[in-house]
């Protein structure tokens, strides 16, 4: 069986789409005043607004308050027929972003049996980045008894030869429009079209290729290939795993492979998109002995050619070379270096996106800047396949208002 498959999607029978759709939760998480135009726009209307808990009010009044009242919601919307269910299909999106950029996904449900989340995993799908277990409960006490779920995953897969989502693109003047609308809040455009029946079996084939051979692009990097990775979303889809982990736990010997707990939604988008586009993150270090600091990594990490990496001092600047056997990327390098440096000496770590704002920011007094190059996108695989997730704040997928908007959801219980 494939790891990512067609799904019974659930979409909103409504006019409004535009107040349906809302931006994923871990965004605008200090900007509280973008939620309450959200809740003031979507006010009255059928909105994933009212089913889903932003990260802006955890640890306020209104968390509580709202976590009860979501799950009451979802099966409200239920009772009322909000929801037209399109059985065993694939959504075809077309995010039309600021710059004008076409970002092509594919809607579809993974098998969480075969995602792992942990640092060493050697699953077909895996995380990017180190999960914090301190941000899974939250979402826990929304999913357990949640009816439905409503995705912003953004999976990739590193599809060189555009064999998966491309050949469903080319097909989209046969295939049944589902929705066209402009996303609230600056969010660009979005289209989606209905995947199903013989386009369904024909990706499904296509995938069962790619998966059998995806092995031979990895040949002579340690690790184990892997198929997909998270690129966006990661603790929302460890809290599904997780879930889906407490219910088999609750259930010992049940047969569970069918139950709709096992999957989880995403949209699977391809690495090499051109409108996906990867933005480095930079490191800046204050309050710290900056000459004993570079003196420290030249020692330990720095070879011959290695990966360039340029640094910026109040009045200096320079470029280091860290050693490529210590890893595939040159963030990941760095970062395992900081982590160890500062638990044993003074400073405090930043990360910043701008190039201009780090250059600037170290020039502080007794502060360090590394503007670090971007990622290839071939090396997201590689990093994770060959090192385990990558570091926190290794790269950006784009802008806030670039995030997956919730849309499509499906019955988990």
């Amino acid at each position: 069986m494939n790891a990512f498959l067609p799904a019974d999607i659930l979409l909103p029978k409504t006019n409004e789409m535009e107040k349906w759709a809302v931006i994923a939760c871990d965004q605008f998480t200090s900007d509280q005043a973008y939620w309450d135009r959200v809740r003031e726009h979507a006010k009255g209307a059928v909105s994933t607004i009212n089913l889903i808990l932003p990260e802006a009010e955890l640890g306020t009044p209104m968390e509580a308050e709202h976590t009860a009242v979501i799950n009451a919601t979802m099966a409200q919307y239920m009772k009322d027929g909000v929801f037209e269910t399109y059985p065993a299909s694939y959504v075809y999106v077309e995010r039309t972003l600021e710059n004008g950029s076409v970002r092509k996904g594919l809607m579809g449900m993974v098998d969480l049996d075969a995602y792992d989340y942990t640092p060493n995993a050697t699953s077909a799908i895996r995380a990017t980045e180190r999960t914090v277990p301190e941000r899974i409960p939250p979402r826990q006490r929304v999913r357990r008894d949640a009816p439905i779920e409503l995705p912003h995953i953004l999976m990739l897969c590193d599809d060189h030869d555009n064999v998966l989502i491309e050949p469903v693109a080319a097909k989209k003047a046969s295939l049944k429009k589902l929705y066209d609308f402009d996303l609230m809040e600056g969010g660009g455009h979005i289209a989606g079209y209905l995947v199903d029946g013989g386009n369904a079996r024909a990706f499904d084939d296509a995938l069962t290729e790619y998966t059998r051979t995806v092995g031979k692009k990895y040949e002579g990097l340690r690790g184990v290939p892997m198929v997909f990775a998270v690129g966006d979303g990661n603790h929302s889809l460890a809290t599904a795993k997780s879930c889906y982990e407490e219910l088999k736990k609750n259930h010992p010997g049940e047969d569970l492979s069918n139950h709709p707990a096992r999957f989880a939604l995403v949209e699977l988008e391809n690495i090499h998109d051109p409108a996906q586009v990867f933005e480095p993150i930079h490191r800046v270090i204050f309050n710290t002995d900056t000459k004993k600091l570079l003196a420290a990594l030249e020692a330990d990490c720095c070879a011959e050619d290695g990966y360039p990496v340029k640094w910026y001092t109040e009045n200096e600047s320079g470029t280091v070379f860290l050693d490529k056997a210590k890893g595939e990327l040159a963030v990941g390098v760095l970062q395992a270096f900081l982590d160890a440096y500062l638990k044993e000496n003074k400073g405090e770590i930043d990360y910043i996106h701008d190039d201009d704002a780090l250059i600037e920011l170290a020039k502080k007094p007794h502060a360090i800047g590394f503007l670090l190059p971007a990622m290839e996108k071939s090396q997201l695989f590689r990093g994770v396949i060959a090192d385990g997730v990558l570091p926190r704040k290794t790269f950006s997928m784009g802008h806030s208002r670039e995030k997956r908007y919730y849309l499509e959801g499906r019955k988990i219980k």
